[in-house]
């Protein structure tokens, strides 16, 4: 479940205490569990997929894909799986973790590890967010946050998409303060 950490070291657990904290963002956190079956929670303890595990994976998971279509109108969805043994994971995290925005909505559902989005609140104080297995995430376009692992470098997350166009970090030279 998700944890909010605060700039003064305060640490939020309470789900809705965090969707408060979110809201003048109109970040959506919810928390959606994965399910039981043991085929799911074996592809879910690998550390890396091959093209046909991640759309079995997926397959598991589609009840809620189809929900966001049906609601929101998203197009398609991914399975993005990141570890430490990934080639060139370090110059692909380094393109997030400074301040940015995006043109599109940035919707992950987190399945497996732990990640970090950090924002910037309208006051300026910056917050940062741990996600991990069940919580589902939507970060609106124009947004500023960063993105980063946990300890733990590693994370299986559904990208959720309306349309890849948006997706390029649009870099804001607002200082990261954590």
């Amino acid at each position: 479940m998700a944890s909010l950490q605060r700039q003064d070291g305060t640490v939020v657990t309470d789900l809705q205490a965090i969707q408060a904290a979110l809201a003048p963002l109109g970040v959506t956190l919810n928390y959606w569990p994965t399910g039981g079956s043991a085929r799911l929670q074996a592809l879910l303890a690998q550390a890396a997929l091959n093209e046909a595990e991640k759309e079995e994976l997926l397959g598991h998971l589609d009840h809620y894909f189809q929900r966001l279509k049906d609601e929101q109108g998203y197009q398609s969805r991914d399975l993005i799986v990141l570890h430490e043994a990934l080639p060139g994971l370090g110059e692909m995290l380094g393109k997030f973790d400074k301040c940015h925005t995006h043109a599109d909505d940035e919707v992950r559902y987190i399945v497996d590890g732990e990640g970090i989005f950090g924002f910037v609140l309208p006051d300026g104080q910056q917050v940062e967010l741990t996600v991990a297995a069940g919580d589902y995430i939507n970060v609106p376009r124009d947004t500023e946050h960063w993105f980063r692992l946990t300890p733990m470098r590693r994370v299986k997350a559904v990208r959720y998409f309306s349309s890849t166009a948006g997706w390029v970090p649009e870099y804001t030279g607002t200082p990261v303060l954590f």
